[in-house]
């Protein structure tokens, strides 16, 4: 059921990024600087692309710097867990030597094989 709910959702989603890449087909001028800064530094960069993939790499890139300050902003928990999964393994670790310290053979033969002695 959730498989299918996905499908249609993507469907959906679909038909509404072709249907907005088709009604915004016309062309449009993009410029690095403005023309006064173009003439001051004499850059004149310019690019003419579909309206759609402005729009497209708008979404694209507002995106992509969410996913990386989202990154940057769980940093810290994931930082914090991987000490405390660090510091569970050492003493876990250090349990087991200590168990093996002060437990004894588990069986009374072993025991008394087992003991020192003199």
């Amino acid at each position: 059921m959730i498989r299918l709910i996905r499908y249609l959702f993507l469907l959906v989603l679909a038909v509404v990024l072709v249907t907005l890449a088709m009604s915004n087909r016309d062309l449009v001028m993009l410029q690095l600087l403005p023309a006064e800064a173009e003439t001051y530094l004499g850059m004149n960069w310019r690019l003419q692309v579909p309206l759609f993939l402005v729009i497209f790499a708008g979404m694209g890139l507002g995106l992509l710097i969410g996913f990386v300050w989202e990154y940057m902003r769980e940093m810290r928990f994931r930082s914090t867990a991987r000490k405390a999964t660090k510091k569970a393994a050492n003493l876990e670790r250090e349990l087991g030597r200590l168990k093996a310290k002060t437990q004894g053979p588990k069986d009374d033969v072993l025991a008394l094989l087992e003991k020192p002695r003199g």
